[in-house]
């Protein structure tokens, strides 16, 4: 059951969700701290340690290196039947180069192989589940337009049951346009940008919701992998992680105030994306985001590559220290070989953005294993 707490700053109402002992409110920014009284501290032995906590205890701080894991407040089971473990794996793929256009980006369709290569390989996504959108390829229903990418998310959650693994990967051109009904903090939708954009317009977050979270049921996972401007929120998932450069972390709270549900239907929806709602601006011209397009991707693959993908918090972790650190060498197998080719031939300064990570609800980012 939430809990319903004032924000300690704008007094806005915050739903606290099970277990957690903060919130940062999503339009102040403050962290509000919820004290448990089961867990009173002793009183203090001097009164030099009767001074306020600095405010990096309103974190939630990474584990030190080879610590045990400590018990979870986000392990509780959900209602309902226990997922199927041998549930089917699919997988919807988008890479949008936009080519012959004055918005063309050259690292997609390398992104959209390299995700395919990985979830094959890696995670053993049979290749007759994954459906690849790009402009490469020869049928005309299997190119990244808005009416076709419309039927692949629905496709890609027909049918669904508990112990399913469902995988969204876009790369391409995101945006943002004005929201009037409220239901965005920051006052603006995320958009996707499919191949005609232009002329049938953008696909947003609030239809990308309603098609692929919200009907997610129980025991089934959902796993968006966002590599696009403007992204940090684009599956309007309800929880933000936001982590500093040390790996301190708290989730935000991102639901509408109107009350609109965002959630899923008690299945799991977790979304990693290139930056947040409000980095690069709508207008940036298709070459200075080139190299930032590809890079999410690259950090992601090469996160699980290198043996970073044990959970959530190290993968983020991970994947920021690529983007900050980019004139680092690169190595690695075949698939670190094929995405070398994102980087090459754009700016770096789009490499500044830190990805993002949503979800459904919260979780500790440092002991919650990640799977696809």
């Amino acid at each position: 059951m939430l809990m319903l707490v004032d924000c300690s700053n704008c007094r806005t109402p915050l739903q606290l969700p099970p277990g957690a002992n903060s919130i940062r409110c999503a339009i102040c920014h403050a962290i509000t701290r919820i004290a448990d009284p089961r867990s009173a501290p002793h009183p203090p032995s001097s009164s030099h340690h009767s001074s306020a906590q600095t405010s990096s205890h309103n974190y939630n701080l990474p584990p030190p290196p080879n610590a045990a894991a400590p018990p979870s407040p986000y392990n509780h089971a959900p209602p309902g039947p226990p997922p199927n473990p041998h549930g089917r794996k699919r997988a919807l793929i988008c890479g949008v180069s936009y080519k012959n256009t004055v918005n063309e980006l050259k690292g997609c369709i390398n992104d959209a192989k390299c995700m395919k290569f990985m979830l094959m390989n890696r995670f053993k996504f049979p290749e007759s589940s994954i459906v690849m959108l790009n402009e490469e390829e020869v049928d005309p229903y299997k190119r990244p337009t808005k009416h076709n990418m419309r039927m692949a998310l629905y496709w890609l959650i027909q049918g669904c049951q508990p112990g399913d693994s469902l995988v969204f990967h876009f790369s391409g051109h995101g945006s943002q346009q004005r929201n009037y009904t409220g239901d965005e903090v920051d006052g603006f939708d995320e958009t996707l940008c499919p191949l005609d954009f232009e002329t049938q317009g953008m696909i947003v977050d609030d239809e990308i919701n309603a098609t692929i979270v919200k009907p997610l049921p129980h025991g089934a996972k959902l796993h968006a992998i966002i590599d696009a401007c403007h992204s940090g929120t684009v599956l309007d998932l309800p929880f933000l992680c936001r982590m500093d450069r040390y790996g301190k972390y708290v989730w935000e709270d991102h639901r509408p105030r109107s009350g609109t549900w965002k959630g899923t239907s008690g299945g799991e929806a977790i979304s990693f994306s290139g930056c947040d709602d409000n980095q690069t601006s709508a207008d940036t011209s298709a070459l200075s985001k080139i190299t930032s397009t590809g890079a999410m991707t690259y950090a992601f693959i090469q996160a699980i590559e290198r043996g970073h993908g044990n959970t959530y918090g190290h993968i983020l972790n991970a994947m920021r220290s690529t983007i900050r650190n980019t004139d680092s060498e690169i190595d690695g197998g075949l698939v670190t070989t094929l995405i070398g080719m994102l980087l090459t031939g754009g700016s770096v300064g789009g490499l500044r953005q830190e990805p993002q990570l949503t979800a459904n609800e919260p979780f500790d980012v440092y002991t919650k294993p990640f799977s696809l």
